[in-house]
């Protein structure tokens, strides 16, 4: 990951000069970065890019250049400019690990820092970790819908510039996909790369037939052919049956078609009848052509012989949804070696934020099914030999007692005073702990179409806080 120090909004540098101009620099702050609603109409987010937030921080380094622009633009005082020369984060990080199901105004990661560190941070974190985290969520529906069959991510041509494809790419393995067309990702992540041919290689020969074979004697152990550049059933599948045979004669065997267009639960039906006829019953048949997850999932209710699926354009860019609305707001500062809570009040109810050094427990069922989830200050502590009743923070009268329960604390050390204590993890490891989230999720959260809600609940002590926070502001 190339060096991102100043992908940065301008306003993090002013604020920082400022902070220097009144001596409040080198305070200590506590910022939380959260989301306020789930993308795509989702119950859950899949968070994302905490590897990529880690190469960050380590390569923070204002050089020359920098320096020289930053000069440049008359807006920075000699001393701060020095002050950046010699940047270095030396600041406290706790991040949820990658790969976590998070849901709407948890801390995905807590920051204390000093007023400069942890001001400069905010742009570029919450840029790597919006993007990976809409689309890791988006392919985990994607996934969904496909119930068990593989899904391709193929949406290199169609992201939005080269760094969207290459970690768009990652992002959509963590949420569930079996690999990517994309080489480069394939290289950089070890994601398994997957291709065959376009319509181009048939059209480039005489005969589809004769385009077939030409393939078939390259890859003869991984031959699948796309079968619908001229007419699907009266064409594509008779001539790759033909090449099968052959194939076969030879001792190898085929891997199955493509259909990339046309009425795909009617054409993959009658394929599959061709295909078994002719004793390649088996053999797989793959559908691209402009998918998503609602199509995928009324596809499969239309029993589409189906057995993997190329998305492109509708995961790449999250089609529908384009954003994950991720924040970073101050919740405390310190004064005398004490954090001082610190609020956001707000006309919008939902853009109140939850005040103090705060963490997120997950509360498991005996099944280990997650029932609901807990903001706490972090001096809490709860007795899991106890009942622990939780309360809605609008509705209070919504309560839920578990008696019988486990705990889980979402959040880890990532940084302690400057240090990476985070565990650096392959993409693979990082998708199969995602998959295991995923599957303690009850089957109401992880539907399409209007999902359940999973509760997420603010402690006793943590609302009572909040509350007399904001109706001070009010009483002022």
């Amino acid at each position: 990951m190339k060096n991102h120090t100043l992908l940065t909004d301008l306003y993090q540098l002013t604020m920082m000069n400022g902070y220097l101009e009144n001596n409040i620099h080198k305070d200590q702050v506590v910022f939380d970065m959260f989301f306020r609603k789930n993308p795509c109409d989702n119950s859950f987010t899949i968070i994302a890019g905490i590897e990529q937030v880690i190469d960050y921080i380590q390569q923070l380094k204002f050089d020359e250049e920098d320096l020289e622009y930053l000069r440049g633009l008359k807006l920075f005082s000699d001393d701060f400019l020095n002050i950046l020369k010699n940047f270095k984060f030396t600041g406290t990080i706790y991040s949820v690990e990658e790969g976590s199901i998070m849901f709407p105004h948890e801390p995905i990661m807590r920051v204390k820092a000093t007023s400069l560190e942890a001001q400069l941070i905010e742009t570029a974190m919450l840029n790597i970790i919006n993007f990976q985290s809409l689309i890791a969520t988006k392919a985990a529906r994607v996934c969904e819908a496909a119930k068990g069959d593989s899904v391709f991510e193929f949406g290199l041509r169609r992201a939005q510039g080269p760094d969207a494809a290459i970690y768009g790419a990652r992002a959509a393995y963590i949420g569930g996909c079996a690999g990517t067309s994309n080489v480069l990702a394939g290289k950089m992540f070890g994601i398994p790369v997957s291709g065959t041919q376009a319509h181009s290689w048939i059209q480039k020969f005489d005969s589809e037939l004769e385009a077939f074979r030409a393939y078939g004697r390259v890859y003869p152990d991984s031959c699948l052919l796309l079968v619908d550049t001229y007419d699907t059933l009266r064409s594509g599948v008779p001539n790759a049956i033909k090449v099968f045979k052959e194939l076969r004669e030879a001792g190898h065997e085929p891997i199955g078609i493509r259909i990339d267009s046309g009425d795909i639960a009617y054409l993959s039906q009658e394929a599959r009848g061709l295909l078994r006829e002719a004793g390649f019953g088996n053999v797989k048949i793959v559908a691209s052509s402009d998918l998503d997850e609602n199509t995928i999932y009324s596809l499969k209710m239309q029993q589409a012989e189906i057995d993997g699926w190329g998305v492109g354009t509708n995961l790449i860019t999250s089609s529908g949804c384009p954003a994950l609305g991720g924040v970073y707001k101050l919740s405390a500062v310190e004064a005398n070696g004490k954090l001082i809570p610190k609020i956001k009040i707000s006309e919008n109810p939902e853009k109140i934020t939850n005040p103090g050094y705060k963490k997120v427990l997950r509360i498991y069922n005996d099944s280990s099914y997650a029932e609901a989830d807990l903001i706490m200050l972090e001096d809490e502590v709860i007795d899991e030999d106890k009942p622990l009743t939780i309360f809605h923070p609008t509705y209070t009268w919504k309560r839920k007692t578990f008696y019988s329960y486990r705990l889980k604390e979402m959040l880890v050390p990532m940084f302690i005073d400057g240090a990476l204590k985070y565990r650096r993890k392959t993409v693979d490891e990082i998708r199969n702990y995602a998959q295991k989230e995923l599957s303690s999720l009850w089957p109401q959260y992880r539907r399409l179409n209007r999902p359940q809600v999973y509760k997420v609940d603010l402690s006793k002590k943590l609302w009572d806080l909040k509350n007399s926070m904001v109706n001070s502001y009010r009483e002022d």
